[in-house]
Protein backbone atom coordinates (compact mmCIF):
# COMPACT_ATOMS: atom_id res chain seq x y z
CA UNK A 1 0.00 0.00 0.00
CA UNK A 2 1.09 3.31 -0.89
CA UNK A 3 1.45 6.00 1.63
CA UNK A 4 1.02 8.93 -0.30
CA UNK A 5 -1.94 10.13 -1.89
CA UNK A 6 -2.77 9.42 -5.13
CA UNK A 7 -0.83 10.94 -8.20
CA UNK A 8 2.10 11.86 -4.87
CA UNK A 9 4.64 8.93 -5.82
CA UNK A 10 7.73 8.78 -5.88
CA UNK A 11 7.55 8.24 -9.46
CA UNK A 12 4.69 11.03 -10.45
CA UNK A 13 6.80 13.51 -8.51
CA UNK A 14 9.89 12.58 -10.31
CA UNK A 15 7.88 12.83 -13.91
CA UNK A 16 5.94 15.76 -13.64
CA UNK A 17 7.71 18.22 -11.04
CA UNK A 18 10.20 20.51 -12.68
CA UNK A 19 11.23 17.98 -15.39
CA UNK A 20 9.72 19.06 -18.62
CA UNK A 21 6.78 16.77 -18.54
CA UNK A 22 5.01 16.39 -21.54
CA UNK A 23 1.79 15.39 -19.72
CA UNK A 24 -1.71 17.44 -21.23
CA UNK A 25 -2.16 18.12 -17.27
CA UNK A 26 -0.52 21.08 -15.93
CA UNK A 27 2.19 21.30 -13.76
CA UNK A 28 1.47 21.47 -9.67
CA UNK A 29 3.37 24.09 -7.81
CA UNK A 30 6.82 23.39 -7.12
CA UNK A 31 8.02 22.17 -3.94
CA UNK A 32 10.21 24.58 -2.21
CA UNK A 33 13.88 22.65 -2.62
CA UNK A 34 14.81 23.80 0.83
CA UNK A 35 12.04 21.75 2.44
CA UNK A 36 12.70 17.79 2.19
CA UNK A 37 10.13 15.63 3.50
CA UNK A 38 11.60 12.92 5.98
CA UNK A 39 10.97 9.17 5.15
CA UNK A 40 7.59 8.50 5.45
CA UNK A 41 6.30 6.78 8.76
CA UNK A 42 5.31 3.43 9.46
CA UNK A 43 1.87 2.91 8.51
CA UNK A 44 -0.87 4.12 11.48
CA UNK A 45 1.44 5.99 12.67
CA UNK A 46 1.64 9.58 11.41
CA UNK A 47 -0.10 12.11 13.09
CA UNK A 48 -3.17 12.17 10.62
CA UNK A 49 -2.77 8.16 9.97
CA UNK A 50 -1.33 8.33 6.40
CA UNK A 51 0.22 12.22 6.26
CA UNK A 52 4.08 11.75 5.81
CA UNK A 53 6.05 13.28 8.91
CA UNK A 54 6.88 17.19 8.14
CA UNK A 55 10.10 18.82 8.19
CA UNK A 56 11.84 19.69 11.24
CA UNK A 57 13.95 22.82 11.58
CA UNK A 58 16.90 23.22 13.77
CA UNK A 59 18.18 26.78 13.64
CA UNK A 60 16.31 28.06 10.41
CA UNK A 61 17.67 24.41 8.48
CA UNK A 62 15.90 21.22 7.55
CA UNK A 63 16.51 17.80 9.07
CA UNK A 64 18.90 16.90 6.05
CA UNK A 65 18.62 17.08 2.41
CA UNK A 66 20.85 19.29 -0.11
CA UNK A 67 23.67 19.72 2.25
CA UNK A 68 20.96 21.53 4.58
CA UNK A 69 20.50 24.32 2.24
CA UNK A 70 18.70 27.62 4.13
CA UNK A 71 17.48 29.55 1.94
CA UNK A 72 17.13 32.49 4.81
CA UNK A 73 13.14 32.12 5.01
CA UNK A 74 13.65 31.24 8.56
CA UNK A 75 15.70 33.70 9.91
CA UNK A 76 13.76 37.12 7.93
CA UNK A 77 16.88 37.41 5.21
CA UNK A 78 15.32 36.52 2.54
CA UNK A 79 15.33 40.28 0.93
CA UNK A 80 17.97 41.93 3.28
CA UNK A 81 18.79 42.39 6.66
CA UNK A 82 16.89 45.55 7.35
CA UNK A 83 17.91 49.12 8.08
CA UNK A 84 20.75 47.43 10.07
CA UNK A 85 22.78 45.75 7.70
CA UNK A 86 22.73 41.53 7.66
CA UNK A 87 23.37 39.37 4.94
CA UNK A 88 20.42 39.77 2.80
CA UNK A 89 20.75 39.98 -1.10
CA UNK A 90 18.68 43.86 -0.90
CA UNK A 91 21.36 47.38 -1.32
CA UNK A 92 22.18 48.09 2.39
CA UNK A 93 21.37 52.17 3.99
CA UNK A 94 24.17 53.07 6.43
CA UNK A 95 22.66 54.76 9.35
CA UNK A 96 22.94 58.70 9.45
CA UNK A 97 25.48 60.72 10.83
CA UNK A 98 23.81 62.89 13.13
CA UNK A 99 27.14 64.54 13.99
CA UNK A 100 28.80 65.14 9.96
CA UNK A 101 25.40 66.74 9.25
CA UNK A 102 24.91 69.09 12.47
CA UNK A 103 28.30 69.88 10.96
CA UNK A 104 27.90 70.90 7.78
CA UNK A 105 24.45 72.44 8.64
CA UNK A 106 26.59 74.85 11.31
CA UNK A 107 29.47 75.83 8.85
CA UNK A 108 27.12 76.59 5.91
CA UNK A 109 24.52 78.90 8.39
CA UNK A 110 28.26 80.74 9.90
CA UNK A 111 29.00 80.97 5.89
CA UNK A 112 25.55 82.62 4.90
CA UNK A 113 25.77 84.86 7.74
CA UNK A 114 28.86 85.90 7.32
CA UNK A 115 28.71 87.13 3.40
CA UNK A 116 25.39 88.44 4.23
CA UNK A 117 26.69 90.51 6.76
CA UNK A 118 29.75 91.55 4.73
CA UNK A 119 27.51 92.36 1.68
CA UNK A 120 25.16 94.32 4.37
CA UNK A 121 28.24 96.17 5.52
CA UNK A 122 29.64 97.23 2.03
CA UNK A 123 26.16 98.12 0.70
CA UNK A 124 25.75 100.49 3.89
CA UNK A 125 29.27 102.02 3.87
CA UNK A 126 28.26 103.16 -0.34
CA UNK A 127 25.41 104.60 0.55
CA UNK A 128 27.14 107.23 3.82
CA UNK A 129 27.17 111.05 1.88
CA UNK A 130 30.80 111.78 2.93
CA UNK A 131 30.07 115.48 1.60
CA UNK A 132 31.69 117.67 4.60
CA UNK A 133 35.78 118.08 4.63
CA UNK A 134 36.88 118.98 7.88
CA UNK A 135 40.67 119.28 6.68
CA UNK A 136 39.36 122.46 5.49
CA UNK A 137 38.64 123.77 9.16
CA UNK A 138 41.91 125.96 10.21
CA UNK A 139 43.61 126.44 13.77
CA UNK A 140 41.90 123.47 15.31
CA UNK A 141 41.93 122.72 19.16
CA UNK A 142 43.80 119.88 20.66
CA UNK A 143 42.06 116.94 20.71
CA UNK A 144 40.88 115.28 23.83
CA UNK A 145 39.92 111.92 25.35
CA UNK A 146 36.79 110.89 23.84
CA UNK A 147 34.75 111.35 21.21
CA UNK A 148 33.06 114.15 19.95
CA UNK A 149 29.85 114.39 17.37
CA UNK A 150 28.72 117.77 15.95
CA UNK A 151 24.80 116.39 15.48
CA UNK A 152 22.71 118.89 12.80
CA UNK A 153 19.59 119.03 12.22
CA UNK A 154 18.56 121.32 9.18
CA UNK A 155 15.82 122.84 7.86
CA UNK A 156 16.91 121.40 4.16
CA UNK A 157 13.86 121.24 2.46
CA UNK A 158 15.87 118.53 -0.64
CA UNK A 159 13.51 115.86 -1.48
CA UNK A 160 10.21 117.32 -0.61
CA UNK A 161 7.45 117.82 -3.04
CA UNK A 162 4.97 120.49 -2.55
CA UNK A 163 2.66 118.55 -0.90
CA UNK A 164 5.32 117.13 1.50
CA UNK A 165 6.23 120.66 2.30
CA UNK A 166 2.45 121.37 2.84
CA UNK A 167 1.83 118.15 4.58
CA UNK A 168 4.68 118.69 7.09
CA UNK A 169 4.34 122.49 7.55
CA UNK A 170 7.83 122.84 6.66
CA UNK A 171 7.37 126.48 4.02
CA UNK A 172 9.35 126.83 0.97
CA UNK A 173 12.28 128.73 1.81
CA UNK A 174 15.39 128.46 -0.11
CA UNK A 175 18.68 127.06 1.22
CA UNK A 176 19.07 125.79 4.69
CA UNK A 177 19.70 126.64 8.06
CA UNK A 178 20.65 125.09 11.45
CA UNK A 179 17.12 123.85 13.02
CA UNK A 180 19.19 121.98 16.05
CA UNK A 181 23.25 122.04 17.32
CA UNK A 182 23.93 119.39 19.24
CA UNK A 183 27.31 118.04 21.17
CA UNK A 184 27.16 113.88 21.77
CA UNK A 185 30.63 113.19 23.82
CA UNK A 186 31.51 109.26 24.17
CA UNK A 187 33.50 108.08 26.57
CA UNK A 188 34.57 105.89 29.34
CA UNK A 189 31.98 108.11 31.65
CA UNK A 190 29.04 107.78 29.73
CA UNK A 191 27.79 109.58 27.47
CA UNK A 192 27.05 113.52 27.11
CA UNK A 193 24.32 115.08 25.28
CA UNK A 194 24.61 119.09 24.89
CA UNK A 195 22.04 121.18 22.68
CA UNK A 196 23.49 124.47 21.65
CA UNK A 197 20.51 127.25 21.08
CA UNK A 198 20.74 128.39 17.91
CA UNK A 199 20.28 131.66 19.45
CA UNK A 200 23.48 131.37 20.87
CA UNK A 201 26.09 134.61 20.64
CA UNK A 202 28.98 133.26 18.86
CA UNK A 203 32.19 134.87 17.31
CA UNK A 204 33.16 133.80 13.67
CA UNK A 205 36.43 133.06 13.60
CA UNK A 206 38.75 133.46 11.11
CA UNK A 207 38.31 130.60 8.42
CA UNK A 208 39.22 129.59 5.00
CA UNK A 209 36.20 129.28 2.44
CA UNK A 210 34.91 125.31 2.07
CA UNK A 211 34.46 126.27 -1.76
CA UNK A 212 36.88 129.30 -2.74
CA UNK A 213 39.67 127.90 -0.40
CA UNK A 214 40.33 131.86 0.68
CA UNK A 215 40.96 132.81 3.74
CA UNK A 216 38.94 135.09 5.75
CA UNK A 217 40.34 137.13 8.83
CA UNK A 218 37.80 137.31 11.80
CA UNK A 219 36.54 140.80 12.82
CA UNK A 220 34.99 139.66 16.17
CA UNK A 221 31.64 139.79 14.82
CA UNK A 222 29.33 138.85 16.89
CA UNK A 223 26.20 136.28 15.40
CA UNK A 224 23.56 134.12 16.09
CA UNK A 225 24.97 130.31 15.93
CA UNK A 226 22.81 129.10 12.81
CA UNK A 227 24.14 132.09 11.04
CA UNK A 228 27.76 130.28 10.48
CA UNK A 229 26.14 127.58 8.88
CA UNK A 230 23.99 130.25 6.62
CA UNK A 231 26.83 131.70 5.87
CA UNK A 232 29.39 128.71 5.01
CA UNK A 233 27.65 125.36 5.48
CA UNK A 234 29.16 122.37 7.69
CA UNK A 235 32.95 124.01 8.24
CA UNK A 236 32.05 127.08 9.12
CA UNK A 237 30.02 125.75 12.08
CA UNK A 238 32.99 123.50 12.93
CA UNK A 239 34.75 125.97 13.30
CA UNK A 240 32.93 128.48 15.01
CA UNK A 241 31.87 125.94 17.93
CA UNK A 242 35.64 124.55 18.05
CA UNK A 243 36.69 128.32 18.51
CA UNK A 244 33.68 129.52 20.70
CA UNK A 245 34.05 126.23 23.35
CA UNK A 246 37.71 124.75 22.74
CA UNK A 247 36.50 121.47 22.07
CA UNK A 248 37.77 119.25 19.12
CA UNK A 249 34.93 118.01 16.96
CA UNK A 250 35.99 114.36 15.79
CA UNK A 251 33.14 113.77 13.00
CA UNK A 252 29.47 116.16 11.19
CA UNK A 253 26.62 114.45 11.38
CA UNK A 254 23.22 116.26 9.70
CA UNK A 255 20.16 115.31 8.58
CA UNK A 256 17.10 117.14 7.04
CA UNK A 257 13.05 117.37 7.86
CA UNK A 258 12.46 114.49 5.22
CA UNK A 259 15.42 112.11 5.88
CA UNK A 260 14.00 112.98 9.79
CA UNK A 261 10.22 111.89 8.61
CA UNK A 262 11.60 109.20 6.90
CA UNK A 263 13.94 107.45 9.55
CA UNK A 264 10.97 107.54 12.22
CA UNK A 265 8.29 106.03 9.53
CA UNK A 266 10.96 103.57 8.70
CA UNK A 267 11.11 102.15 11.80
CA UNK A 268 7.41 102.05 12.62
CA UNK A 269 7.05 105.44 15.11
CA UNK A 270 9.16 105.88 18.18
CA UNK A 271 7.33 105.81 21.43
CA UNK A 272 7.69 108.88 23.64
CA UNK A 273 6.04 110.82 27.17
CA UNK A 274 4.69 114.07 25.81
CA UNK A 275 4.71 116.13 28.73
CA UNK A 276 2.35 118.14 28.01
CA UNK A 277 -0.76 119.27 25.16
CA UNK A 278 0.46 120.89 21.97
CA UNK A 279 -0.91 122.72 19.50
CA UNK A 280 1.02 124.95 17.71
CA UNK A 281 -0.32 125.93 13.94
CA UNK A 282 3.60 127.14 12.66
CA UNK A 283 4.94 123.42 13.11
CA UNK A 284 1.44 121.93 12.77
CA UNK A 285 1.79 120.35 16.16
CA UNK A 286 -1.54 119.19 17.60
CA UNK A 287 -0.23 116.50 20.96
CA UNK A 288 -2.12 115.46 23.93
CA UNK A 289 -0.13 114.74 27.10
CA UNK A 290 1.26 111.14 27.78
CA UNK A 291 2.85 108.41 26.26
CA UNK A 292 2.36 107.68 22.44
CA UNK A 293 3.29 106.68 19.60
CA UNK A 294 4.15 109.04 16.98
CA UNK A 295 4.70 108.67 13.40
CA UNK A 296 7.33 110.61 11.00
CA UNK A 297 4.92 113.68 10.43
CA UNK A 298 4.17 114.04 14.02
CA UNK A 299 7.35 113.76 14.88
CA UNK A 300 8.56 116.39 13.22
CA UNK A 301 6.04 118.74 13.93
CA UNK A 302 6.84 118.12 17.79
CA UNK A 303 10.59 118.68 17.63
CA UNK A 304 10.08 121.77 15.48
CA UNK A 305 7.73 123.27 18.21
CA UNK A 306 8.74 126.26 20.22
CA UNK A 307 6.07 128.82 20.27
CA UNK A 308 3.41 126.63 22.00
CA UNK A 309 6.41 125.88 24.99
CA UNK A 310 7.40 127.92 27.72
CA UNK A 311 10.88 128.55 27.11
CA UNK A 312 10.83 128.68 23.79
CA UNK A 313 13.42 127.33 21.87
CA UNK A 314 15.26 126.18 25.36
CA UNK A 315 12.14 123.93 26.17
CA UNK A 316 12.59 122.77 22.20
CA UNK A 317 16.36 122.05 22.16
CA UNK A 318 14.88 119.69 25.52
CA UNK A 319 12.22 118.19 23.73
CA UNK A 320 14.94 117.76 20.94
CA UNK A 321 17.12 115.54 22.89
CA UNK A 322 14.72 113.55 24.19
CA UNK A 323 12.83 112.55 21.35
CA UNK A 324 16.47 111.75 19.12
CA UNK A 325 17.26 109.39 22.16
CA UNK A 326 14.12 107.75 21.87
CA UNK A 327 14.86 107.07 18.17
CA UNK A 328 17.90 105.85 18.58
CA UNK A 329 16.53 103.15 21.12
CA UNK A 330 13.59 102.38 19.03
CA UNK A 331 16.43 101.73 16.23
CA UNK A 332 18.55 99.77 18.43
CA UNK A 333 15.77 97.39 19.73
CA UNK A 334 15.94 93.61 18.43
CA UNK A 335 12.44 94.29 16.84
CA UNK A 336 14.66 96.56 14.43
CA UNK A 337 18.00 95.51 14.64
CA UNK A 338 17.08 91.28 14.15
CA UNK A 339 14.02 91.82 11.35
CA UNK A 340 15.65 92.69 8.10
CA UNK A 341 11.84 93.58 6.93
CA UNK A 342 12.52 96.70 9.22
CA UNK A 343 16.13 96.97 9.21
CA UNK A 344 17.42 97.14 5.81
CA UNK A 345 14.10 99.76 5.15
CA UNK A 346 15.52 101.91 8.30
CA UNK A 347 18.99 102.38 7.40
CA UNK A 348 18.39 102.95 4.13
CA UNK A 349 16.01 105.90 5.06
CA UNK A 350 18.63 107.18 7.65
CA UNK A 351 21.95 106.46 5.07
CA UNK A 352 20.04 108.38 2.49
CA UNK A 353 19.52 111.27 4.47
CA UNK A 354 22.39 112.00 6.52
CA UNK A 355 25.35 113.92 5.72
CA UNK A 356 28.47 113.06 7.38
CA UNK A 357 32.22 113.87 7.56
CA UNK A 358 34.72 112.36 4.86
CA UNK A 359 36.46 110.77 7.51
CA UNK A 360 32.57 109.25 9.39
CA UNK A 361 32.51 105.64 9.36
CA UNK A 362 29.62 102.61 10.01
CA UNK A 363 31.04 101.46 13.70
CA UNK A 364 31.61 105.46 13.96
CA UNK A 365 28.04 105.71 13.42
CA UNK A 366 27.19 102.81 14.98
CA UNK A 367 28.62 104.51 18.18
CA UNK A 368 27.11 107.46 18.43
CA UNK A 369 23.75 105.76 17.60
CA UNK A 370 24.13 103.46 21.06
CA UNK A 371 25.32 106.93 22.96
CA UNK A 372 22.15 108.49 22.28
CA UNK A 373 20.34 105.10 22.86
CA UNK A 374 22.49 105.73 26.97
CA UNK A 375 21.25 109.01 27.32
CA UNK A 376 17.60 107.87 27.09
CA UNK A 377 18.57 104.24 29.24
CA UNK A 378 19.79 106.94 32.17
CA UNK A 379 23.24 106.01 31.54
CA UNK A 380 24.68 109.26 30.28
CA UNK A 381 23.83 113.17 30.32
CA UNK A 382 21.79 115.66 28.85
CA UNK A 383 21.57 119.54 29.35
CA UNK A 384 21.74 122.62 27.56
CA UNK A 385 24.45 125.04 27.03
CA UNK A 386 24.92 127.03 30.43
CA UNK A 387 23.59 130.17 29.74
CA UNK A 388 24.09 133.86 31.57
CA UNK A 389 21.74 135.54 29.87
CA UNK A 390 20.44 137.73 26.62
CA UNK A 391 21.20 140.25 24.71
CA UNK A 392 19.67 141.54 21.99
CA UNK A 393 17.73 138.36 21.54
CA UNK A 394 21.07 136.20 21.31
CA UNK A 395 22.10 133.63 24.29
CA UNK A 396 24.68 134.20 26.30
CA UNK A 397 26.60 131.76 27.17
CA UNK A 398 28.15 131.13 30.90
CA UNK A 399 31.92 131.54 30.15
CA UNK A 400 32.23 129.92 33.49
CA UNK A 401 30.52 126.94 33.27
CA UNK A 402 30.96 126.78 29.80
CA UNK A 403 34.83 126.10 30.55
CA UNK A 404 34.52 124.26 33.05
CA UNK A 405 32.39 121.55 31.20
CA UNK A 406 34.66 121.59 28.14
CA UNK A 407 37.44 121.01 30.61
CA UNK A 408 35.69 117.68 31.81
CA UNK A 409 34.71 116.67 28.57
CA UNK A 410 38.24 116.66 27.05
CA UNK A 411 39.19 114.89 30.06
CA UNK A 412 36.51 112.28 29.68
CA UNK A 413 35.16 113.26 33.42
CA UNK A 414 32.27 112.38 34.45
CA UNK A 415 30.15 115.89 33.92
CA UNK A 416 29.03 117.67 37.17
CA UNK A 417 28.20 120.92 35.59
CA UNK A 418 23.98 121.66 35.09
CA UNK A 419 23.02 123.86 32.10
CA UNK A 420 19.64 125.15 31.73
Amino acid sequence: MNDWPEAWSDDNRGRRYGRGSASAQPESPRVMRQVRRGQPAPPGQGAYGGVPQQPQYVDGHGSGGYDDYDSGYNTGQVYGGGRGGGDGYGPQRPAPDWRRRIKWTAITLVTVLFVTTVATYFWADSKLNREVDLSKVIERPEKGEGTNYLIVGSDSREGLSDEDKKRLRTGSSEGKRTDSVMILHTGDNGPTLISLPRDSNVEIPTFKGSESGKTYQGTGRQVKLNAAYAEDGPELLVRTVEFNTGLHIDHYVEIGFAGFANIVDAVGGVEIDIPQDIKDTKSGADLKKGKQTLNGEEALAFVRTRYALAGSDLDRTKNQQKFLSALANQVATPGTVLNPFRLYPTMSAGLDSLIVDKEMGLFDLADMFWSMKGVSGGEGTSMNMPLAGSSGGNLLWDEDKVKQLVNQLNNDEKVTVTGD
